[in-house]
């Protein structure tokens, strides 16, 4: 009888210290029952390596309820895993739920590209949200969110999000999601936020790396990013799951291009 391998646990996306991020079980093969070893894993998710060579891999991601399709955290656990066996070129292809996405290796850290991101304001009735600074915008690299800055940080982290609400603003903007942001953060981020998605079938992610692309464009337009380097760091700050992600970009002289969104991978002692 064939044996599959154990699964290698890795935290994701975490901030400095032993919390937050996302926890994810990395399968070397794609033996057997996939669903029954990613829900016997005990992680949030699982991510099973079909095949890779130093160019790329092809990957399926389960919850331990079902397939999920494709997954940032989970392609980041799996890039890191190769690596660290010495089984991939700084830049490869990750395949995942049928599409292809590039993947980098960035100061230690794997990076996923996000695209272009297209940003304009938009009029929104912003007041179930609370006090807000300036102008929403809609953000999109792929699908569209609505990026809103907030008064400070003690703002950000003691708001209480109603699904309700939150999908009533989507649908009169035409967005998807919602980011809540504000500068600054701590370990040293440059902007600390939040993302919302109930008409995703979420209503908080803990660490979203296309939201995160969406509010580095929103920062480039306001003339936010920094010029003497390409690289900030965001702290996502969902309540008891905090999560530290970076971004690379392109900074042009009226929009931002070329997003890729990443963050450190560590492996879990058995």
């Amino acid at each position: 009888m064939k044996v599959t391998p154990a699964p290698a646990h890795y935290r994701v996306l975490s901030p400095p210290g032993p919390e937050g991020g996302k926890t994810v079980a990395v399968f070397p093969s794609a033996l057997g029952d996939l669903q029954a070893q990613a829900t016997g894993s005990g992680a949030p998710l699982g991510v099973f390596i079909e095949s890779a060579d130093v160019t790329g891999v092809s990957l399926r991601v389960f919850t331990p309820t079902g397939e999920k399709g494709s997954s940032d955290s989970g392609a980041l656990a799996a890039l890191a895993f190769l690596q660290a066996q010495g089984a991939l070129l700084d830049v490869v292809d990750v395949r995942m739920d049928g599409e292809v996405v590039a993947g980098q290796l960035c100061g230690g850290e794997w990076l996923l590209r996000q695209g272009d991101v297209d940003v304009r304001e938009v009029e929104a009735d912003l007041s179930p949200i609370g006090p807000t600074v300036g102008t929403a915008w809609l953000a999109s690299a792929g699908r569209p969110n609505l990026v809103v800055e907030v008064a400070d940080a003690a703002m950000l982290e003691r708001f209480t999000p109603d699904a309700e609400s939150i999908s009533a603003l989507n649908r009169a903007t035409g967005t998807t999601g919602l980011i809540l942001f504000t500068p600054g953060g701590p370990n040293r981020a440059d902007v600390s936020f939040r993302a919302f998605g109930p008409l995703k079938g979420f209503l908080e992610d803990g660490a979203s790396s296309n939201m995160f692309a969406c509010l580095v464009g929103v920062l480039g337009t306001l003339g936010r990013l920094p010029t003497t380097t390409n690289m900030i760091r965001g702290a996502q700050r969902m309540p008891g799951a905090p999560s530290r992600l970076t971004a690379q970009f392109t900074l042009g002289p009226d929009s931002v291009s070329d997003v890729w969104v990443g963050g450190r991978a560590e492996r879990l002692e058995p």
